[in-house]
């Protein structure tokens, strides 16, 4: 009786969570088959934007832009830090990180597959002047984390891309 109630209640789930629309990222599907990679970015950020385009979907990452069916370009990265609060005597207490991402996905002849857009990231840490190296290796975290988030939305949207008509 228990075993039958415990099949019950899983099959119940597994069900409740098919009709939900739930179902595992899996590997991305583009709608173009080779990609090149047109990035003016420092070395970390191109490095994991090539791991994760050869690593996540179905197309090929090309050495030129002649040999690919799409262009990625990634013009700029900026990475921003501003002053979020003071303390009474003055000193910094909270700072908020921004990551701006501006790309553009066209074919050799131009034509846009998808319009250009910005990916913006923004993650906010307090500061304590008493803990300095802390909070540098939060920082830099912070700064790969959001990198990472940034990598994985223009993936994302790269799944979105049609061809012009």
């Amino acid at each position: 009786m228990r075993r039958a109630l415990l099949s019950f209640v899983v099959a119940s789930a597994a069900l409740w969570l098919a009709g939900c629309g739930f179902h595992l990222r899996g590997a991305a599907s583009y709608a173009f088959e080779s990609v090149y990679l047109n990035s003016s970015a420092a070395p970390p950020f191109n490095n994991e934007m090539r791991r994760a385009l050869t690593g996540a979907g179905s197309a090929t990452l090309t050495e030129t832009a002649v040999a690919a069916q799409v262009v990625l370009d990634i013009p700029a990265v900026q990475d921003d830090k501003e002053v979020l609060s003071l303390s009474t005597a003055g000193a910094v207490r909270e700072y908020q990180l921004i990551k701006r991402v501006s790309f553009r996905l066209h074919d050799k002849e131009g034509a846009d597959w998808m319009p250009a857009g910005e990916v913006v990231i923004r993650r906010s840490y307090t500061y304590n002047e008493t803990q300095v190296l802390a909070r540098d290796l939060e920082e830099q975290r912070l700064q790969k984390d959001m990198q990472t988030d940034a990598i994985q939305q223009i993936i994302r949207r790269l799944q979105a891309a049609k061809k012009p008509a």
